[in-house]
């Protein structure tokens, strides 16, 4: 199927505002789809009502418009300019939001305007909850039970038949704006009426709780062939109970099995074929019961979706530009890989560890309830890359740019006790609440004591990921108690040696910044080791950082243009 010829001019939906739970991920994925329309000689127009954003650069399209995102605006814009078709699926929720209000309007149909990407329909079945829930029950897949509510007094009735906690989702909403999770009666009353409120069809879902269970996303991507690939798996760190934009995110799966993995794939091909999904990529979230292997849908973006950027970014498959090819239609196996330059149709492979780590702005927001739930908080993101799950998560708490240097201790309120065992307790209590430092929280519980046992019991993390802080924290151990001997005879030394070069090779592979082992040596030796003196035996010892690249396909073909991570 070559790429269409009748369709000459293109009019894009941006995403709008920059606020939180819509971001600068959207001007990433619009801008690649942006630059992919204007490759294959199309006019592009632009519709988007943020200047601050790299796509409304009137480099990027032929007719740029920064202008309120509504119905009325959008119809004038198409008026004037006669676009052959509009593609709504690159700029999140705003402008799926948008085409449906043109659609309903009339506005495409009498301008003979055709919707790229994914059809109203399409749209509908997946954001409408109560279709959304019939169209995968009709396939067979399972749900959390549920009920709809387009009321107060319908949501009273239908939390009547689901036991507390309650989950409440608002429909043909983004960040999970309105929704929440409610614990009683009262809670319920006031999460129901805003969430009432906050979807424009003024509909909620009530939904029994899988709080606790294995959050998973799958980025997919179809063309209109009906060929079907994974872009990327993606695990939470946080299990459900917290909106999947504020949590620690891990890509690949870590701790699936292989069978597990493969049901959960095939599912999600289903739900892509029912929902109709025509050419574009779309994200799709599960949740699995860590006790019984249960999975079950939970719910399905029919668009580039803010997870896309970091698939996009973590594989090297830039989905929102082989979203914008599929739509003028071409097939997957009419398309090429950039980096290694065979067929777009192969799923890419991570021979590394990437995790994403939220970054929250609270203090700027005074008066604001920092416990963590289905709505999103954080303002930003950092993603890092390392050859295994430690690196990559040290490597991201650096990031934040909030004077992490790994994993260390949370600064914690002024009633925090000092006492150790008070301060365990202390900590034990607050792990129950979802907060944003609750990682920081469990490390230093680990630290007073506090087993992996029950930590998970407290938070449902899953073991796996808990071992590995813990193995963190043992190798902080072993630098302040031993290692940290040989690093003074190091700094004081010019000689090279072998063995210690080879311990010091391994705790920079777990991730251990120069500026980490300088403090955790100098509170053990109460002397000042800096990070320069790190570096400099580093050097000597010829520790020092190689470059892997991010090439799609973990070598098994030659990269032409892969771009690297350092390790």
């Amino acid at each position: 199927m070559p790429k269409r010829e009748d369709l000459k001019t293109i009019m894009v939906l941006g995403s709008g505002p920059i606020v939180i739970g819509q971001a600068a991920e959207f001007d990433y994925s619009g801008t690649q789809g942006l630059k992919a329309l204007k490759e294959e000689g199309c006019r592009v127009v632009l519709l988007n009502s943020n200047p601050a954003t790299v796509m409304t650069d009137t480099a990027f399209s032929d007719a740029t418009y920064i202008e309120p995102m509504n119905k009325f605006t959008a119809a004038e814009i198409i008026i004037k300019e006669r676009p052959d078709a509009i593609l709504p699926t690159l700029g999140g929720q705003t402008s799926l939001n948008l085409l449906m209000d043109l659609h309903n309007m009339g506005i495409l149909e009498e301008y003979n305007v055709e919707i790229l990407g994914a059809k109203p329909q399409s749209i509908e079945l997946a954001e409408n909850r109560q279709k959304f829930r019939e169209t995968m029950e009709s396939i067979g897949l399972d749900l959390p039970k549920s009920a709809l509510a387009t009321s107060f007094e319908e949501a009273m009735e239908a939390v009547k038949n689901i036991s507390f906690p309650v989950i409440v989702r608002p429909s043909f909403t983004l960040g999970g704006a309105g929704g929440g999770i409610a614990y009683n009666i009262e809670e319920f009353q006031e999460i129901a009426k805003g969430g009432i409120a906050a979807s424009p069809i003024h509909q909620i879902l009530v939904e029994e709780s899988v709080l606790g269970w294995k959050e998973i996303e799958f980025e997919v991507m179809r063309d209109k062939a009906d060929n079907t690939i994974v872009i990327c798996g993606i695990e939470n760190l946080d299990p459900m109970g917290i909106h999947t934009g504020d949590s620690i995110t891990v890509a690949p799966i870590q701790t699936l099995a292989d069978e597990e993995y493969q049901a959960l794939r095939q599912d999600a091909f289903r739900i892509v074929r029912a929902i109709g999904v025509e050419a574009g990529g779309c994200n799709i979230q599960f949740a699995v019961c860590p006790k019984t292997g249960r999975r079950v849908v939970i719910e399905m973006n029919p668009r580039v979706s803010r997870s896309s950027a970091l698939a996009s970014k973590a594989t090297g498959f830039p989905i929102a530009r082989i979203t914008a090819k599929l739509a003028l239609g071409y097939t997957f196996d009419e398309l090429k890989n950039d980096i290694t330059g065979t067929s777009a149709c192969f799923e890419p492979t991570v021979d590394y560890c990437v995790v994403k780590v939220p970054r929250f702005n609270f203090e700027k927001f005074a008066g604001t309830d920092t416990t963590l739930g289905f709505q999103m908080h954080s303002v930003g993101e950092t993603m890092s890359l390392g050859g295994n799950f430690r690196e990559a998560l040290q490597k991201a708490f650096r990031g934040l740019e909030t004077g992490l240097q790994g994993l260390q201790n949370a600064k914690l309120e002024a009633e925090a006790p000092a006492e150790p065992n008070a301060r365990r307790e202390w900590i034990k209590e607050k792990l129950y609440i979802r907060r944003p430092d609750r990682i920081l929280l469990v490390y230093e519980g680990m630290q007073l004591g506090l087993t992996v046992q029950e930590i998970n019991e407290i938070t449902g993390i899953d073991p796996w990921f808990l071992l590995q802080i813990k193995r963190i924290l043992n190798d902080e151990n072993a630098i302040r108690n031993e290692f940290c001997h040989e690093i003074e005879s190091a700094v004081g030394s010019k000689a090279v040696d072998t063995a210690f070069a080879k311990k010091l090779r391994y705790y920079k592979a777990q991730g251990f910044s120069d500026v980490r082992i300088a403090a955790l040596c100098s509170e053990s030796l109460g002397k000042n080791i800096k990070e320069i003196d790190i570096r400099a035996v580093r050097e000597r010892n010829n520790v020092v950082p190689v470059f892997h690249t991010v090439d799609t396909c973990a070598g098994e073909f030659e990269a032409h243009t892969p771009y690297f991570y350092s390790t």
